[in-house]
């Protein structure tokens, strides 16, 4: 099958390095496009392969499977645009979470599902979100499952829990990343510690700490157990986070959603509108 790229950013560019890295598809089979196109001719320059398109309607004739990775209120504009050329065969895949699979299906006349990557898809690792849509053959499942496997984890998830799966399976490394650089910018403002030192031991420990629960020496129960020795300098650094963090994951949590429920109310009233 080939496939195309619609929106050559950051996460465009990540699922195309993905797919590179695992050869998950050929470069002649990958059709891409970008609103500033010399975006998709740097991506050509790595991948001399790669076919850039300049125009939409020729991009959507030459594939089967369409990722659609722009901003979730370009999506509705583009979907008008492009709705002619669609044939009931093609799929379109939307990456981003606002966008429920029955939305889409109300705007296509072909197959749809959505699957939400994570920047860890980069290294051939960590979860992709799917969901499928109503209209969409069990052959064009298998084949995005089968697909997804070769550069991540596929997880099937359901509608009502998609933006809390991709607080902690998209979001999570940006998370936590943050969490870690203030960790390291304290460790070098309280003490001698360099922040060049600080930031490789903690970059170290995280490729440790991830190696441990793949391999699965520990559950993250039984890791901190293993560490917190009793009466030792782990457990009164674990007692200072308890008291420390209060409801910080509560408003993160709150803040993710009340922004994706804002982006749903935008979409709802750009379509209306539209």
């Amino acid at each position: 099958m080939k496939w195309g790229v619609i929106g050559t950013g950051n996460m465009g560019e990540i699922l195309i390095d993905a797919w590179m890295s695992s050869n998950v598809i050929e470069q002649e089979q990958l059709f891409i496009i970008n609103r500033t196109i010399n975006k998709a001719y740097t991506i050509q320059e790595r991948y001399p392969g790669i076919r850039v398109c300049e125009d939409i309607h020729e991009l959507i004739e030459h594939v089967d499977i369409i990722f659609i990775c722009v901003k979730p209120l370009e999506i509705h504009p583009l979907l008008v645009d492009i709705y002619h050329y669609l044939r009931k065969d093609h799929c379109i895949v939307s990456i981003t979470s606002p966008y429920s699979v029955s939305r889409l299906e109300s705007l296509v006349p072909c197959q749809v599902a959505r699957m939400i990557p994570s920047i860890t898809s980069r290294s051939l690792s960590g979860i992709t979100l799917i969901t499928f849509g109503n209209q969409i053959s069990k052959e064009m499942k298998g084949y995005l499952l089968q697909s997804s496997r070769l550069y991540s984890s596929a997880q099937l998830i359901e509608d009502n829990v998609t933006r809390m799966a991709s607080d902690i399976a998209c979001c999570g490394p940006a998370f936590f990343g943050f969490l870690a650089e203030q960790f390291i910018k304290t460790a070098s403002e309280e003490t001698q510690i360099s922040e060049e030192i600080a930031s490789d031991l903690t970059e170290k420990m995280f490729i440790g700490f991830g190696k441990l629960l793949e391999d699965g020496h520990y559950t993250l129960p039984q890791l901190i157990e293993k560490v917190c020795v009793k009466g030792g300098v782990t457990g009164e650094g674990i007692k200072a986070l308890e008291g420390s963090l209060g409801g910080l994951f509560h408003e993160l949590i709150h803040a993710t959603h009340d922004k994706y429920r804002e982006d749903i109310e935008k979409i709802s009233k750009q379509m209306l509108d539209g």
